[in-house]
């Protein structure tokens, strides 16, 4: 039967329901197989999927269907990121409950996936907005509260005083609220918190254990976590003699300090300018900043803003009296929030001081280019140098400065060496109805209590009218809100703060092993054998709050003795987007293309094995509709073998290739035949280079094509190749070579189930290598001979042969260039 559109589409019918129907991919623990699980981040469920979920998927389902054939016991589960925004968003667009459409949308994600082919463990299926799922984050907050590591405290947030609601830093476009375009001012409210900066330390040296993540994700989680190694510094306010403390990574500078910069948010600020002259404008700057991103804020292309607040600090190492500023460039998350400003040594400090026209002094001096005047400066310089204008410290070198001067102010009570982190706790409550209640209880007699783990779940509330505004839709429900307290049996209220989804995704990777349990979070016998995660996908928009609060849960999981490891993920890949007309796919853009209409012309096989073999894995892919045609051109020519090429002859007897029959022709096709086992097998073990893989494959199918096959031993020598292509081919494209394996005679319910070729050393040793002869750069002759061969028999051999013979007549040979088993070159 001629491969077809039609034809594909039953093939893939077919195979899909007798997976599904046998679970072919089903599996439990077996302690006596090793095992190897592999996971993709899983989505959001927004209905249909996308070409970037295609891309991340089928990297995946390659994967796992190889280590399937290598002997490997895989586990490869999926699952939904069902809370959050986007559904409360289309409840309140379609009028429709957030539950509902999530639901929907789960259901015909779900077909989408399956038309795939992708080899998941259906039994294994979750969503975090079910309540058996989210019951555990419940119990896994209230360890955490047990534990000290979730706690309550007033915190500033983006507020939007028409909707009456908080706001996400990326729902405030240019100051105003995304859906009413009101402007968004900051307001403190008391929310949930997870102290994450308890394992600072543990998450940032735990990092060297990750030697099969990208070195730029590593990189990532290294500056946010920020560990500085540095010093508080205690400033004293001149009019009322508090203490403000700053810290700083160079003390070898603290004697160039001409001001101090508070961030906007700095409680002090208040303090500072309250019935003030400086109190109303410096209130309106804070209210201006609180507008901007952070990103601006920090960005080194922006005029840096401030104000001064009209008090005076005293440098402590040698009593001088300078300035206090607030400026826009200074963020609490850093340090103490509050800097000493070293215009003449720090790039940032220098433009803002010359903006204000603010002081320098130089305290290190540059020994190739001394800059006596800080008006001779042009930049601020920031290099090693020798201590000026430092007191007792003049003349060391400032490396030295660095231990010593902090020794100094440490010993003599001006500050105190310290690790500063640029890591913050996790702020986790969110005002909102579609995500995981937080379970804790408001009682007037006996505080903040937590609910009793015999009443989780506490689940959401049916019905609720979600309008976008009036803040938490949880707060308008009595019913939910109404409650006893679980000590003294009194009324009281709920917490109507849901948690952050990221909540949800932080620990869903140890679930899947224990999918099905309700009486434990997971079974620790089953994570002691599935985890941790082998091969992990996702995007690199992910690699920093999603990895790193995984990683953070996992080290709770091991204190609570649930676990015996510390990292989740041994192996990390982040693949690259999927372009079109050079931008990223997108609906705004209006350069998406539907997977289900190429899916509808195409097969999924041949939308798999584009994807892969348009780009490395990790390098951005371009859409291209040319090489789509060239995908399905090539699944034709497979088939066409099978079809033309290949016949069953049960009945043959084996021969090795050194059997006299075998001629030069069949050594070549099992060399080719090897070698391919042996690229295919290495590309995917080693870096997943899919794309070069299938270039491989491509080449054997080339030398299939142009082999004559006559008679037995000709015939189960193509047997053999053309099996062997089908097997490299499977988990690439499972459905066409499920139905060409079983054309074949295959007995296996599953090709997947088919051990992986294994490579003959032997049969890639050549016999005969074919020399190319060129006189001056062009082809004059071909010889067969040794591998190998000594190049002064190659030599004499080439010469004496007549054909070249015929092109030296009466020229002298200038050069005679050698290139081994390929080429002679003789230059005359």
């Amino acid at each position: 039967m001629p491969y077809s559109t039609d034809e594909i589409k039953r093939i893939e019918t077919k195979w899909q329901g007798i997976w599904h129907d046998k679970k072919i991919f089903k599996v439990d623990v077996d302690p006596k197989k090793k095992k190897y699980y592999v996971l993709e981040m899983f989505p959001y469920p927004s209905g249909k999927i996308h070409m970037g979920h295609v891309r991340n998927y089928t990297i995946a389902d390659v994967i796992a269907r190889f280590k399937m054939m290598q002997g490997y016991h895989v586990l490869h589960p999926i699952g939904y990121d069902a809370f959050g925004q986007p559904a409360e968003n289309a409840a309140i667009k379609h009028k429709v409950d957030p539950a509902e459409w999530t639901y929907r949308c789960i259901d015909q994600m779900r077909e989408e996936l399956k038309k795939m082919g992708f080899s998941y463990d259906w039994d294994r299926e979750l969503s975090t907005c079910d309540a058996q799922y989210y019951r555990w984050n419940q119990w896994i907050f209230l360890k955490m509260f047990e534990k000290g590591l979730a706690y309550k405290k007033a915190s500033s947030v983006n507020w939007c005083p028409s909707c009456e609601t908080t706001l996400a830093n990326e729902e405030v476009i240019q100051g105003e609220c995304w859906r009413c375009k009101s402007t968004v001012v900051q307001k403190d409210l008391e929310q949930w918190y997870l102290k994450i900066t308890q394992y600072a330390e543990d998450l940032f040296e735990d990092l060297q254990q990750l030697n099969h993540w990208p070195p730029r994700v590593i990189t990532m989680q290294e500056n946010w976590i920020g560990k500085s190694q540095g010093v508080e510094i205690y400033f004293k306010i001149q009019k009322t003699g508090e203490t403000l403390t700053v810290f700083t990574t160079r003390p070898d500078t603290i004697f160039g300090a001409t001001y101090v910069v508070l961030a906007p948010e700095h409680p002090l600020v208040k303090k500072l300018v309250v019935g003030t002259s400086h109190e109303k404008n410096v209130l309106s700057f804070v209210d201006k900043v609180a507008k901007e991103s952070k990103s601006d804020r920090l960005s080194g292309d922006l005029k840096k803003e401030g104000i001064f607040a009209g008090q005076y600090a005293i440098n402590p190492v040698n009593q001088e009296t300078i300035p206090i500023w607030i400026a826009d460039y200074v963020l609490m998350e850093y340090g103490t929030g509050a800097i000493m400003a070293v215009p003449t040594h720090d790039q940032r400090d220098f433009l803002f001081a010359k903006e204000h026209q603010l002081p320098m002094r130089i305290v290190i001096q540059d020994a190739v280019n001394p800059q006596q005047r800080p008006s001779d400066l042009k930049e601020a310089y920031e290099g090693d140098g020798l201590q000026i204008n430092s007191g007792i410290f003049n003349g060391i070198s400032n490396q030295e400065g660095l231990k010593r001067i902090a020794a100094w102010m440490e010993g003599n009570k001006m500050g105190k060496i310290i690790v500063h982190w640029r890591l913050r706790d996790w702020l986790i409550s969110r005002q909102r109805y579609w995500g995981t209640p937080i379970p804790m209880i408001y009682c007037q007699s006996c505080g903040i209590v937590p609910v009793s783990e015999q009443q989780l779940p506490v689940e959401l509330p049916k019905n609720i009218k979600i309008s976008g505004q009036g803040g938490s839709p949880l707060a308008q429900s009595a019913e939910f809100i109404e409650t006893t307290c679980p000590r003294c049996q009194k009324p009281a209220r709920r917490e109507t703060d849901t948690m952050a989804t990221f909540f949800d995704s932080s620990w869903y990777f140890l679930r899947f092993g224990s999918a099905n349990n309700n009486e434990k979070v997971f079974d620790p016998k089953e994570a002691a054998y599935w985890m941790p995660v082998d091969q992990y996908i996702g995007g690199i928009e992910h690699a920093i709050l999603h990895l790193l609060y995984s990683r953070f849960f996992t080290k709770f999981f091991k204190d609570l003795g649930l676990i015996g490891f510390s990292e989740p993920f041994y192996r990390l890949l982040t693949q690259g987007m999927v372009l079109k007309d050079g931008e990223v796919m997108s609906k705004s853009r209006g350069n998406t293309v539907d997977p289900d209409l190429v899916i509808e012309k195409y097969g999924a096989d041949t939308l798999r094995l584009f994807i892969l073999f348009a780009a490395p894995p990790e390098d951005q892919l371009e859409w291209n509709d040319n090489a789509i045609e060239g995908s399905w051109k090539f699944l034709s020519r497979v088939w066409n073998l099978i079809e033309n090429k290949y016949k069953k002859e049960d009945h043959f007897v084996s021969k090795g290739m050194t059997n006299a029959a075998a001629d030069q022709e069949d050594k070549s096709i099992e060399r080719e035949r090897n070698l391919a086992i042996k690229k295919v097998t290495e590309d995917i073990s080693n870096g997943f280079k899919f794309n070069t893989a299938i270039s491989a494959m491509m080449v054997l199918v080339n030398k299939i094509e142009r082999y004559q096959v006559e008679g037995h031993f000709k015939q189960k020598t193509v047997n053999d190749a053309i099996k062997t292509l089908v097997l490299l081919l499977a988990p690439f494209t499972p459905h066409v070579c499920e139905e060409l394996w079983r054309i074949m005679g295959g007995a296996e319910e599953s090709v997947a189930r088919v051990a992986w070729p294994s490579v003959d050393e032997k049969a890639m040793i050549q016999d005969v290598v074919s020399i190319v002869v060129q006189v001056n750069g062009k082809l004059r002759g071909k010889f067969d001979v040794a591998p190998d061969v000594d190049e002064e028999h190659l030599k004499k051999l080439i010469t004496a042969d007549p054909r070249i013979q015929a092109h030296l007549e009466g020229k002298a040979v200038k050069k005679l260039i050698v290139v081994p088993n390929k080429l002679v070159n003789i230059v005359v």
